[in-house]
């Protein structure tokens, strides 16, 4: 009886240390194939906020992983990868600017619209000056401010504009809409046409105020692969979470419409 149970428990070692050695195998066979490295993010100035919180969910969802973003006005990014800057993922705030990555073949398949955004005029904290609608920026007396026309928030504000026959002579034209908010935030200007998502990041530093023609001039965002990423399966994991139920609530809570 206790020959039986030495070798029972003989096998029982053998048979413990074959299932370690299988376990720890899975296990590094698990790490070797997980993702890793650095991924590279040009993206509209506009997903500054929903990005970085993004980011950081990547991250620790794929320990070993670091997102590193580059935000700014979507045709100056365009043309820094058309250039030859160095970068994974394109997010563009409209399909012109993504064009310009595509037409150089610069991107890696087809391009997805993943939100849609739509602008609103942003005022100083309590609206001192009374600002209802997109006719009364084109008061004398108000310093107003849009983006630049390549930019894809200032290209939807003058459609607006055109759509609604104003014309209007803003103090200045900035390169990105972040730009454009500082100003009111700075109480540099009184007002500025920006995305809905940008006055909801600022909370109580301004004031927003909805304007009808906005609903004509609403941007499709669509994100793409680039053709020289460095580390295509986590960029191609990034831009799925970006897509995920998960990432879309992240967009949707700060303003962007589902597209």
């Amino acid at each position: 009886m206790l020959q039986v149970t030495g070798a029972g428990a003989a096998a029982l070692l053998a048979l413990s240390a074959c299932s370690s050695d299988d376990s720890s195998s899975a296990g590094s066979g698990s790490a070797a194939g997980g993702l890793s490295g650095t991924v590279t993010v040009f993206a509209a100035a506009s997903l500054k906020e929903s990005f970085e919180t993004l980011g950081k969910q990547f991250e620790q969802e794929h320990p070993g992983t670091k997102v590193t973003f580059s935000f700014g006005g979507s045709d100056s990014l365009a043309a820094s990868i058309t250039g030859g800057a160095p970068a994974d993922v394109f997010a563009s705030a409209s399909p012109r600017t993504m064009k310009i990555v595509t037409d150089a073949g610069a991107g890696s398949g087809t391009p997805a619209t993943f939100v849609r955004n739509q602008l609103e005029i942003a005022t100083l904290p309590g609206n001192p000056d009374g600002i209802g609608s997109l006719k009364d920026l084109t008061g004398s007396g108000l310093k107003v401010v849009l983006c630049d026309k390549e930019v894809p928030c200032g290209a939807a504000a003058q459609k607006a504009l055109d759509a609604s026959r104003l014309k209007l002579t803003p103090v200045s034209y900035e390169q990105d809409v972040k730009a454009a908010l500082t100003k009111v935030e700075l109480k540099e200007a009184d007002a500025a046409v920006v995305y809905k998502t940008d006055v909801n990041a600022a909370g109580d530093k301004v004031e927003g105020v909805d304007f009808p023609e906005s609903a004509d001039a609403v941007n499709d965002y669509p994100i793409t692969l680039l053709k020289d990423s460095e580390n295509t399966e986590a960029a191609k994991a990034f831009i799925a979470l970006v897509r995920s139920a998960d990432g879309q609530k992240v967009l949707t809570e700060a303003g962007f419409l589902k597209p």
